[in-house]
């Protein structure tokens, strides 16, 4: 017994003479990957999250760092803005107050930007599933946005719809059951299938409104066309 607390405290004395820092995989939240922070770091991050509790953050670990919004559409929580933030930033944050102050700072202008997109897109806001921010090592933010193509395919049938009812009135009733049971499916999740979400990323949020419209717009073009419109586009002319 004396023995192993003796090793036990010669390999404390060990890792603190080399500047080693301990680390624990429990961190409380999202991950992706299998990000470890220090219990300093850990503690930091906690109030981190609690500070700008109108945020979803997710921890990603240095070998997810490049794909991780590639994975963003798996967070995704309406009304909620996502911050991608790895793990070697959160333990600098905790032991370093300018780059805690530098970092903090960049998060708050970011998600205040975010609301500003967001009631610009307020019309649109029923298609994208989540708008987040990522920042990389030089300190630059960048930002993205989940979209739900189905859902913009599905608000331009049901805006088709209405418009088809005005001409023929004979149709209101069948028409109202069709729409009332696809917004039912909405609810229900039926309608957003993981291979119709987009991450569409970009420097700035004028880039990012860009696209997002973009997007729209070409889900909404391709569920007008007809079938036949469809298998024309998919052809290919082999004679040339």
């Amino acid at each position: 017994m004396i023995s192993d607390v003796v090793n036990q405290a010669a390999q404390t004395n060990a890792a603190a003479s080399t500047g080693e820092v301990k680390k624990t995989n429990k961190v409380k939240g999202r991950t992706i990957g299998s990000p470890e922070l220090s219990d300093k770091a850990k503690d930091y991050y906690e109030k981190l999250q609690k500070k700008y509790g109108n945020m979803d953050f997710i921890l990603v670990d240095k070998e997810n760092k490049e794909n991780a919004e590639a994975n963003a559409g798996r967070y995704a929580s309406p009304g909620r803005t996502v911050v991608l933030i790895d793990e070697e930033k959160i333990e600098k944050m905790a032991s370093d107050e300018e780059y805690r102050k530098k970092y903090e700072g960049i998060i708050s202008n970011a998600g205040s930007q975010i609301k500003e997109m967001q009631k610009k897109l307020l019309d649109k806001g029923a298609s994208v599933k989540t708008y987040g921010m990522k920042i990389d090592d030089g300190g630059n933010a960048s930002f993205f946005a989940v979209v739900d193509k189905s859902l913009a395919a599905q608000r331009e049938r049901i805006a088709d719809k209405k418009a088809q009812r005005a001409e023929d009135k004979k149709k209101a009733d069948k028409e109202a059951r069709a729409e009332k049971l696809e917004e039912m499916r909405t609810k229900r999740g039926e309608t957003s299938r993981e291979e119709d979400l987009v991450t569409v990323t970009a420097g700035s949020i004028d880039e990012l409104i860009k696209k997002i419209n973009d997007t729209l717009y070409e889900s909404m073009s391709d569920s007008m066309m007809t079938e036949q419109e469809k298998l024309l586009g998919s052809r290919f002319d082999m004679g040339i």
